[in-house]
Formats: C-alpha cells, sequence, structure tokens
C-alpha cells in the first residue's frame, strides 16, 4: 500500500512567462517538462510516488502527481471535493458504488468524504485539484 503524500521538488516548476497586466492574474506550468523533470528525480527510479504542489492557497490546492504501473492506494477518503484529470495513463478508481477507468484527457469529480481507492496497471500522470467545500453543477 502506498500512502498519497506530497513530496517536496527539489527544483522550481517551470512556469511560462506571461508579459502585460495578464502576469499578476496567471501562472501557466509546462506540465510535459514538469513530468520529465519529475521522472529523472531518484524518487521515480526507485519506485516512489512523486507528486509536486504547482498552486496552495487558502480554498484551493492543484498537485500534479505521478504513480507507477501497479500502483495501488486503498481506503482514502478526502475531507474536501476533489478533481482527478489524466494527463498520462490510466487510472481505476473505486467507491463503494462502484468503480470507473479513466483514460487520458478524462476528468472526475468527487465530492467530499467519499471514500475511495486507485489502482494503476501503467504509469499515470494526473491533476488533482483538492477544494474546501462541494463541488455545484451549473
Amino acid at each position: 500500500m502506498i500512502i498519497m503524500e506530497t513530496q517536496p521538488f527539489k527544483t522550481k516548476p517551470v512556469y511560462r512567462k506571461i508579459s502585460g497586466s495578464l502576469s499578476t492574474l496567471l501562472m501557466a506550468f509546462d506540465l510535459p517538462i514538469l513530468i520529465e523533470k519529475m521522472k529523472s528525480t531518484p524518487a521515480w527510479t526507485h519506485g516512489e510516488l512523486n507528486a509536486m504542489v504547482l498552486m496552495k492557497g487558502p480554498v484551493k490546492k492543484i498537485v500534479l502527481t505521478a504513480l507507477h504501473a501497479g500502483t495501488e492506494i486503498k481506503s482514502f477518503q478526502s475531507d474536501d471535493s476533489v478533481t482527478f484529470q489524466i494527463i498520462e495513463g490510466k487510472l481505476k478508481f473505486h467507491t463503494d458504488r462502484g468503480s470507473v477507468i479513466l483514460d487520458k484527457g478524462q476528468l472526475l469529480l468527487l465530492q467530499e468524504k467519499t471514500d475511495y481507492s486507485l489502482t494503476t496497471k501503467e504509469d499515470t500522470v494526473l491533476l488533482l485539484t483538492i477544494a474546501k467545500g462541494t463541488f455545484q453543477r451549473d
């Protein structure tokens, strides 16, 4: 069993410079470069989960996470709402109501206080967005 925790990342995240008045409103990340850097760390090469916090605020956090093939995270519950956006690979997501396989480009929204587990059969990279409160559909 792997406990999902964020690991400190030794290098600075790669931001794309945005010029003009938008620079105070926007942060852009070069995900392919960040993923390449994550996969070149000693932790990744030794089989460990690798995660990097891209943004952290009082009500929201965005985490880039890389999971090895065969990763299993059992019985996890978030007190916050979470999205899982698959960047590379596939993720099998389980709750007491059933399972779903998420593929590259797919997004899953999970309401707070939901028990779930995850499994991967291939290396998988995802963006987690963790937010206080309940997601609302418009």
